[in-house]
C-alpha cells in the first residue's frame, strides 16, 4: 500500500469518528429534555461520571497525568471553565426554547472558530471549504426558521445558546492549541474534571440538590456521560490532534439533522418537510467542506 493509500484511508477512518461524534451529541438535547435535574446538576454528574469511568486508564498513565507545566495546568482550568459554561447555559437553553432553535444557534460555532483559526493560528481556508460552510450554515438556518421567537421565553433561550456557543468556540480553540503538546486522556480528564468542579461551586451556590435524585434521573447522568460525552465531545477533542478546530467545530453543523430527527421520534416534537430538504442541505454542505479539506 503506498502512502497516499495510507493516508486516505486513515482520513476516512477519521471521517468516520467525525460522524460517529455527530450522532452520539445529537442525543444531548434528548436526554437533557428527559431530566428533571437543574441543567448545573446534570453537567457536573455528566463529567464526573465521564472522569469514573476514565480514572483506570488514568491511574495506568498517572505519571504522564501529573506532570504537566504550570501555563499547562492554567490552560486547562480556563478550558475547563469555559466547557462548565457551556453546558450550563446551552442546557438551560432547551428549558426555554425548542431543540431546534438552540441547535441551530450552535451551528455559528465553526464560524467564530475559523475567524479565531485565522488569527489565532493563521491557517488559510480555501473558498471551496467557505462555499461549504455557507451551505451548511444557511441549512441550519432554515431547519429552524419555523421555530424562532423575537419574544418571550423562546428568545431567552436563543440567548443562553448563543453565549453557550460562544463559550465552547474558545473553548475548541484552546483545545486545538492545548492537543499539540498534551495527549488525549489528560487534556480531556483534566478539562472534564475543572468543568465539574466549576458547575460544583455553581451548584453549591445556587444551593441545588445534590442526592434525592431517581433511579431514571441517574441513568440519564450515565447515558450524557457514555453516549454524548465520551463518543462526542472527547471523540472530538481526539480529534483535534488530526484536524483542526474549524474541521472539528463542523461537526455541530450536523448536530440540528439529528437532533431535530431525534426530537421528531422521540420527543413528538413537529418536523417540517422545509426542515427535511435544510437537513439534506447541511450534509451537503458539510460534505464539501470535508472534502476540499482533505485535498487541502
Amino acid at each position: 500500500m503506498s502512502g497516499l493509500q495510507r493516508r486516505q484511508r486513515t482520513g476516512r477512518t477519521y471521517e468516520v469518528f467525525f460522524i460517529l461524534g455527530i450522532i452520539a451529541i445529537s442525543f444531548s438535547a434528548i436526554f437533557v429534555r428527559w431530566s428533571n435535574a437543574e441543567a448545573s446538576v446534570i453537567a457536573m454528574y455528566r463529567l464526573y461520571i465521564t472522569n469514573l469511568i476514565l480514572l483506570p486508564l488514568a491511574w495506568r498513565s498517572r505519571q504522564e497525568m501529573l506532570h504537566l507545566r504550570p501555563r499547562q495546568w492554567g490552560l486547562l482550568a480556563v478550558s475547563g471553565l469555559l466547557l462548565g459554561l457551556h453546558f450550563l447555559l446551552w442546557m438551560n437553553s432547551l428549558r426555554y426554547t425548542s431543540v431546534a432553535s438552540s441547535t441551530v444557534i450552535l451551528t455559528l460555532q465553526p464560524v467564530l472558530v475559523m475567524l479565531g483559526s485565522i488569527w489565532l493560528f493563521k491557517e488559510r481556508i480555501n473558498r471551496m471549504m467557505l462555499l461549504g460552510m455557507g451551505i451548511a450554515v444557511a441549512g441550519s438556518i432554515a431547519i429552524g426558521s419555523g421555530d424562532f421567537q423575537l419574544s418571550g421565553s423562546a428568545l431567552y433561550g436563543d440567548v443562553l445558546s448563543l453565549l453557550g456557543t460562544l463559550a465552547i468556540s474558545v473553548n475548541m480553540l484552546l483545545g486545538q492549541h492545548l492537543r499539540k503538546e498534551l495527549a488525549a486522556l489528560p487534556y480531556n480528564f483534566w478539562m472534564f474534571f475543572m468543568a465539574a468542579c466549576s458547575l460544583t461551586i455553581y451548584n453549591l451556590a445556587m444551593a441545588h440538590p445534590f442526592t434525592g435524585y431517581p433511579a431514571k434521573e441517574w441513568g440519564i447522568f450515565l447515558l450524557l456521560s457514555v453516549v454524548s460525552t465520551l463518543f462526542g465531545h472527547y471523540l472530538f477533542n481526539w480529534l483535534l490532534k488530526y484536524m483542526n478546530a474549524t474541521t472539528v467545530s463542523m461537526a455541530i453543523l450536523g448536530e440540528p439533522v439529528c437532533a431535530s430527527l431525534l426530537a421528531w421520534v422521540l420527543l413528538s416534537e413537529m418536523l417540517t418537510g422545509l426542515q427535511l430538504f435544510s437537513g439534506l442541505i447541511i450534509i451537503a454542505g458539510v460534505w464539501v467542506f470535508l472534502r476540499h479539506r482533505q485535498a487541502r
